[in-house]
C-alpha cells in the first residue's frame, strides 16, 4: 500500500496566516455530525487552524483555545454550533465520553485538540490531521480520512488548494 492515497492529503504551511487559510478552506465544507481530530505538539498549530475553521464555518465568535473549559461553543446564525474541545486535560476515553460527545454532534461539527487522548472515545469515521513542526515558521499537516464523506471533504480540500490535475 502507498505511504499516501487518496485518503491522504500533506499539507506545508509557511506561516500561521498560511494554517488559518487551511482552516477556512476546511471550515467552509463542515456540517452538523462532523468531526476533526488535532494531533500535535504545544504550539504546532492547532489552535491556529481551528481559528481558520470558525472563520470559514462562519461564527462571528472569538475563538480561542479551550484548554482551561475544555469545550468553547462558536455560533452562527440559524442556531448552529461548532464545538472545539481540548482533550489535553482529560485522563482517558471515559472521561470524554462523559462530555456526550454524541450530542455535540447532534448539534454540530466538532473539532479536537489532542484528539489522540480520547481515540477510544470516537467515532470510527473522522478526519484527522497530524501537526509536525518543520522550522520555526513552518509545520506539515497530514490530513488523514476515516470514511466517505472525510475522503470526500479530502478531496474537497485538494481541488480548493491545487486545483484539478
Amino acid at each position: 500500500m502507498p505511504i499516501l492515497d487518496d485518503r491522504i492529503f500533506e499539507f506545508f504551511s509557511h506561516s500561521a496566516d498560511q494554517t488559518r487559510r487551511l482552516g477556512i478552506h476546511l471550515g467552509g465544507h463542515l456540517k452538523r455530525g462532523d468531526i476533526i481530530c488535532l494531533q500535535g505538539n504545544l504550539g504546532a498549530g492547532k489552535t491556529t487552524l481551528v481559528q481558520g475553521i470558525g472563520q470559514g464555518w462562519g461564527t462571528l465568535d472569538p475563538v480561542t483555545s479551550p484548554t482551561y473549559v475544555i469545550v468553547n461553543e462558536y455560533r452562527r446564525p440559524g442556531q448552529e454550533r461548532l464545538f472545539h474541545l481540548d482533550a489535553y486535560r482529560l485522563e482517558n476515553a471515559l472521561e470524554a465520553e462523559h462530555l456526550d460527545l454524541d450530542q455535540m454532534l447532534v448539534e454540530g461539527p466538532l473539532v479536537i485538540e489532542w484528539a489522540e487522548r480520547i481515540k477510544d472515545a470516537l467515532p470510527e469515521q473522522h478526519l484527522w490531521i497530524r501537526f509536525a513542526y518543520s522550522s520555526v515558521e513552518h509545520r506539515t499537516m497530514l490530513l488523514r480520512a476515516q470514511g466517505t464523506r472525510y475522503e470526500a471533504l479530502v478531496e474537497q480540500l485538494r481541488r480548493k488548494i491545487y486545483g484539478d490535475f
